[in-house]
């Protein structure tokens, strides 16, 4: 009697359907967090495209215009903070012929490939969180909930003054911040992607709780949906291709290419991962980044540094503290250093 139709013999199992697997995961993951985030559409680059971020300020002159009157310019100010390149990343991972005999396939392969994976996965949003701590919208409040609160408002009131819709807002906090002010609260905390969040938590859509050194206790983040993007590299480009370089990839949006191979010159089971991917926001001043304690400012001689963005403040009619867009110093200006003592 014939074997069945579509049994799986084992001319069809090879290399490719681990190589399969392993993108497949990555890709459900990364969607599964792009849903969190609020991101509808990852935007694919080409190698070595600039990662810019922009801190785009206006000062509107009078409308109050005579018939007959020249219109006055208001200064628009568009500031562009160059980050790095999207680069191409490569990564190895091999498994000696005598693990897998001494401690069977499922640990020494199947594991390591797991552990690879949350790796990859790991770095492209550590990169994220250094990232989201050069915002430029600053403050300080007393307490935890003042500062989520102030976190969010000020991120929307930003996109309203640039005349740009936010729908939703998401969050990022300590861990040990969050339970100190949940306390013995009912709350329903969730875990994916290796993330702990809170989804509809004091009006954030999500409020993601994290440990040191990604987001330090006394810190709170917040940014727009609108505001986060992610750029991505295609591991399948077919000029890689031309090398003689093929990697398994998955879908429309392929994240990341995998390719696992025999090296029988060492007894070696060796896998590839290449990847280029960077979450990242457009605007550095449309992401808050709120401490917890009380702020104060202090005026400087001629400061030093180029730019001067992330370093220094200015001051407006007032009395409200800004961070300074200046690239080169202007002696015309005061400017301010800023110095947070924490909250008890």
């Amino acid at each position: 009697m014939p074997a069945k139709s579509n049994l799986t013999k084992a001319a069809n199992i090879s290399t490719s359907i681990r190589e399969i697997d392993f993108v497949t995961r990555f890709a459900r993951n990364w969607d599964a967090l792009m849903a969190l985030f609020g991101i509808m559409r990852p935007i694919q680059k080409t190698p070595g495209t600039k990662l810019v971020s922009t801190a785009a300020s206006v000062t509107l002159q009078s409308g109050s215009v005579g018939e007959g009157e020249e219109i006055p310019y208001s200064l628009a100010t568009v500031t562009d903070v160059a980050y790095g390149d999207i680069s191409i990343e490569k990564y190895c991972k091999a498994v000696s012929i005598e693990a897998v005999a001494k401690y069977g396939a499922v640990n020494a392969v199947n594991k390591t490939d797991e552990a690879f994976l949350n790796e990859l996965q790991g770095n492209v949003l550590t990169t994220f969180y250094t990232f989201l701590k050069t915002g430029i919208l600053t403050g300080a409040f007393s307490t935890f909930q003042m500062s989520l609160a102030m976190a969010k408002g000020m991120v929307l009131d930003k996109f309203k003054k640039m005349r740009r819709t936010v729908s939703e807002v998401v969050g990022f906090c300590n861990v040990l911040d969050a339970y100190k002010y949940i306390g013995g609260a009912s709350v329903t905390i969730q875990t994916q992607f290796g993330m702990t969040y809170i989804e509809n938590f004091l009006g954030y859509r999500v409020l993601f709780l994290m440990s040191d050194p990604d987001i330090p206790r006394g810190k709170v983040i917040a940014l727009p949906v609108e505001n986060i993007d992610l750029y991505y590299i295609n591991p399948g480009d077919s000029d890689f291709a031309k090398l003689g370089l093929e990697y398994t990839v998955d879908g429309v949006t392929p994240l990341i290419g995998f390719h696992a191979m025999g090296n029988y010159s060492t007894a070696v089971g060796e896998c590839y991962a290449l990847m280029g991917m960077a979450l990242w926001a457009e605007y550095l001043d449309g992401i808050a980044v709120i401490d917890i304690g009380s702020e104060s400012f202090s005026s400087v001689g001629e400061p030093s540094g180029n730019p001067l963005t992330k370093n220094y403040y200015e001051k407006d009619a007032n009395n409200n503290y800004f961070h300074s867009v200046d690239t080169t110093v202007d002696v015309s200006k005061t400017y301010y250093t800023r110095t947070v003592t924490p909250a008890a």
